[in-house]
């Protein structure tokens, strides 16, 4: 009877539609299984960042008093007349401030692309607060041709707690498929495997792969957290 927790447990995980899989580098992470979809994503309702009404109002000027006066006496157009508000700092720095927010606004139309997912387990000891992983994809009729999409999570492992880890890209799992993978006799065009690459721990230690180099994902980790995130779990690297 002691076997049949664990008889169920095998039995969840084949059901699931995961690829199982172990992490045998002494990461505390285990990866339970995988699995990678065609995914389409709605974009948020509202644009990243501050809004218009956050916009800092405009600074009292003398000019103020006189500029519907003005208008009047000395401009044969009003509708071309400048606002005097606009040559101020505050206007200045609003107009820029809506430039940014405008060029950090989402597409209107949602995004198809793909789901990575991976289950994973925290075997240790220390809650695990961020993990840098990859789904990787080895050519079936060519090992040699490797495709890497990494990502960036920001999770809550407790010790012996499970986490299913879920990221949305616009790349496909590969760039290149040889025409033999292609066969219909084919069973899959793809070797798939995940890697935990690196995890951060809440007591603030790091455990990384030992052939991984964080110097390889510099500038994509800059631009991963270069915004706020929203309820997003990861992020493409």
């Amino acid at each position: 009877m002691r076997s049949l927790p664990l008889l169920l447990l095998i039995l969840a995980l084949l059901t699931s539609g995961y690829t199982q899989s172990t992490q045998p580098n002494g990461s505390s992470i285990a990866v339970l299984g995988f699995k990678w979809s065609k995914s389409r994503q709605a974009p948020p309702s509202t644009p990243v960042g501050a809004t218009a009404e956050n916009a800092p109002a405009p600074a009292m000027i003398p000019q103020n008093k006189n500029y519907q006066r003005n208008v009047r006496m000395n401009n044969p157009n009003p509708t071309v007349a400048l606002d005097p508000n606009l040559d101020t700092i505050d206007a200045r720095s609003a107009a820029l401030e809506k430039a940014v927010q405008d060029s950090r606004t989402l597409p209107s139309k949602a995004l198809d692309g793909y789901s990575y997912k991976a289950k994973i387990q925290n075997t240790g000891q220390r809650t695990v607060d961020i993990v840098f992983w990859e789904y990787r994809f080895a050519d079936s009729s060519n090992p040699e041709v490797v495709t890497r999409r990494q990502f960036l999570c920001g999770v809550n492992v407790k010790p012996g707690k499970q986490k299913e880890l879920q990221a949305f890209s616009l790349s496909a799992p590969s760039d290149v498929v040889s025409v033999a993978s292609l066969s219909p006799n084919a069973p899959s065009p793809f070797q798939e495997s995940v890697l935990i690459n690196r995890v951060e721990y809440e007591d603030g230690s790091i455990w990384q792969r030992k052939d991984w180099n964080f110097s390889e994902i510099h500038l994509t980790y800059a631009r991963a957290v270069a915004t706020p995130w929203g309820s997003e779990m990861c992020r493409g690297l």
